[in-house]
């Protein structure tokens, strides 16, 4: 393994990236490449492992119409971009430490043993009540949920860019007018996730600006 290359391959992928605000509805992402980046994403790591997340693959441009009429961000990405994904969070009914969904992911997906349990759940109570003081308001909650999709998000987005393919985060849109739409679709399940950003994938029409940022010092500072 070439270490000194590989870091080279990584940092000129994050240079590659960028919000790509214009998609050629021309270009198609092969399925084995889509599958890799929604891999990546499904592989992400989560707060106490719990996956508090549904990527909604958007197929139906039925579904991409309202979408675009709904989402102000959306508009010019949603109906060119080659696939199109909604990021959901799982909201306080499924992550809070004695919803049933936590029991279930931790016997039946992890497998954990009663005894484990008996000291995991406590600690997850404690964790939401005590250290980030979760339990105040459903937002908090829906918050906690949302950041860990951010984490699966830039792995997405992140290896895309490696294999040349352009993506762009959205976040401009109602969260009241989008989750009204896709509870009309039938998209939250019983209230058990809420949106909590989405993305656009596919292939850029012109080339990206060069890159600007603060100077390498001011943002890391060694303490």
């Amino acid at each position: 393994m070439d270490k000194k290359q590989i870091k080279k391959d990584i940092i000129e992928a994050m240079h590659f990236r960028h919000a790509t605000k214009k998609f050629d509805p021309n270009q198609e992402i092969s399925e084995e490449d889509f599958r890799f980046i929604l891999e990546t994403g499904y592989i992400s790591p989560s707060s106490f492992g719990i996956e508090p997340w549904r990527f909604l693959v958007i197929q139906s441009p039925e579904l991409r119409e309202k979408i675009k009429n709904t989402s102000w961000g959306a508009k010019g990405k949603v109906m060119d971009a080659s696939h199109f994904i909604i990021f959901l969070a799982r909201t306080e009914k499924d992550t809070k430490y004695d919803a049933e969904y936590l029991l279930d992911h931790y016997k039946n997906i992890h497998h954990f043993p009663d005894e484990a349990l008996q000291g995991l759940l406590p600690m997850i109570e404690n964790f939401q009540k005590e250290d980030f003081d979760l339990l105040v308001d459903d937002r908090r909650m829906i918050d906690w949920s949302s950041k860990q999709t951010y984490i699966a998000l830039a792995n997405m987005m992140t290896a895309a860019a490696h294999i040349g393919i352009d993506s762009c985060p959205i976040e401009g849109f109602s969260m009241k007018e989008m989750n009204e739409l896709l509870r009309e679709e039938g998209l939250l399940e019983d209230e058990s996730f809420s949106i909590s950003v989405m993305a656009a994938f596919g292939y850029r029409v012109q080339d990206a600006p060069e890159k600007s940022r603060r100077l390498f010092d001011d943002i890391v500072k060694f303490v």
